[in-house]
């Protein structure tokens, strides 16, 4: 079964125009994923970094 419906190829019209109707649409979509992929990259870093430091004090006490 393909895309041979009428309704299904409105949607995808509609979804055509929101993507493409605006110039610079897409590169700021794009824009937004990157910044939320660094953030989310930066938050698990931060995370590792605690968990390391916190075996690290946990060593030290128990020498």
């Amino acid at each position: 079964m393909g895309i041979s419906g009428f309704w299904q190829w409105v949607v995808i019209g509609l979804i055509v125009l929101l993507l493409f109707s605006r110039p610079g649409k897409i590169s700021k979509m794009l824009g937004d994923l990157g910044v939320g992929l660094r953030s989310f990259r930066d938050g698990v870093k931060g995370e590792i970094k605690e968990t390391d430091d916190d075996t690290e004090d946990s060593n030290k006490d128990s020498k």
